[in-house]
């Protein structure tokens, strides 16, 4: 009875492994897939630019500082911040009470001095008339000619020291030493001024934007590297503009270097303004696809990969945004070597897929 039970059990034992041996078999099958038509692309290293992210701000290639050359009032100040000046132009005057009064001191002088130029010139003549009829000497006509010259040697000094007064109460124009728009001028009219005191502030020069990076890109900036930067253009605060490093500063201040750039089509309403720039810091090997090649699936970016044996698997991918258009970067998830398949190939990802970045 106990071989019969026997017998029975490993008939079913027996039974059940045939069906068990066919899933195993099957499964492998199940997994590999035949490769989709479609584009394909070997991953190989290429060379991509490095960028980074510095800050920027709109500026003028100098600023010119309006200083007062005299001490007094500043009675009149025509511009504000924002107006355009040209260079030589007139935009205020400062007055001195005391030249007024030197300078009426010093035409008294010369009063005096043309006085006494007529007394040592009447004489002179009359010397010299009783010089030619024998009356003096000749030694008393040149002491006359003597005093008749230091007379007039006063007249040129009093007129020369009223010219100096003259020409200092003409330092009081203040006028525009540059071209540009007045970026500060907040001095009332009114108010009393120092020699040295800045009354206004001009920009100089043409418009650029400078860019203020760490130390440790000095010896990665260089004239001539691209520059961008967004919001910067004339027509909208989303446009953005191009352009190249033109003079590295070669001080460093506070760990940043200072860089000019020359880029077209700044507006230069607001000079001072802070933009977001990138600047080209090099080039380096980088795997870059076309962006058709990625999918995304629940947040998860994959690519197609064709096997050594013919076989196509969808593999998660990390990848990043590229300075090329219309392609993306792969960190990690793929290596130089691997052949992808273009948009549209791999099996039915089914919901949650969508169009590539």
């Amino acid at each position: 009875m106990r071989g019969l039970m026997l017998a029975r059990i490993t008939c079913c034992m027996a039974a059940l492994s045939v069906p068990l041996a066919a899933c195993t078999q099957d499964e492998p099958a199940a997994q590999a897939q035949k490769a989709p038509a479609g584009p394909r692309l070997v991953l190989a290293p290429t060379d991509t630019v490095n960028w980074q992210d510095v800050s920027a701000e709109i500026a003028t290639v100098d600023q010119a500082q309006v200083l007062a050359r005299i001490p007094g009032i500043l009675t009149t100040l025509s511009v504000r911040a924002g107006d355009m000046v040209r260079k030589g132009q007139a935009i205020g005057r400062i007055v001195d009470s005391q030249l007024g009064y030197q300078a009426g001191a010093y035409g008294a002088q010369v009063a005096a001095a043309q006085a006494q130029a007529a007394q040592a010139q009447g004489e002179l003549s009359r010397v010299r008339f009783l010089h030619r009829n024998g009356v003096y000497a000749k030694a008393r006509l040149e002491q006359a000619e003597a005093a008749a010259a230091a007379a007039n040697a006063q007249i040129r000094a009093a007129q020369a020291q009223q010219a100096a007064v003259g020409a200092v109460a003409g330092q009081g124009v203040v006028t525009a030493p540059a071209t540009g728009r007045v970026l500060r001028a907040d001095i009332p009219a009114g108010s009393p001024v120092a020699p040295g005191m800045a009354i206004a502030v001009i920009t100089a020069g043409p418009t650029i934007v400078r860019l203020e990076m760490p130390e440790s890109l000095a010896g990665k900036v260089r004239v001539g590297s691209r520059v961008t930067a967004s919001g910067i253009g004339n027509s909208s605060a989303s446009s953005s503009a191009s352009g190249t490093v033109i003079k590295l500063y070669p001080s460093v201040t506070a760990g940043q270097v200072t860089a000019d750039v020359d880029m077209p089509g700044i507006d230069n309403a607001l000079i001072g303004r802070r933009v977001a720039a990138k600047v080209e810091t090099g080039a380096r090997k980088a795997l870059l696809v076309p962006a058709g090649y990625v999918i995304n699936r629940y947040g998860i970016d994959y690519v197609t990969i064709v096997g050594k044996d013919g076989a196509a698997t969808q593999v998660p991918v990390q990848t990043a945004a590229s300075a090329e258009p219309g392609k993306v970067e792969i960190l990690s998830g793929a290596a130089a070597g691997d052949t992808l398949v273009g948009p549209g190939a791999g099996p039915d990802t089914g919901p949650g897929t969508r169009t590539p970045r």
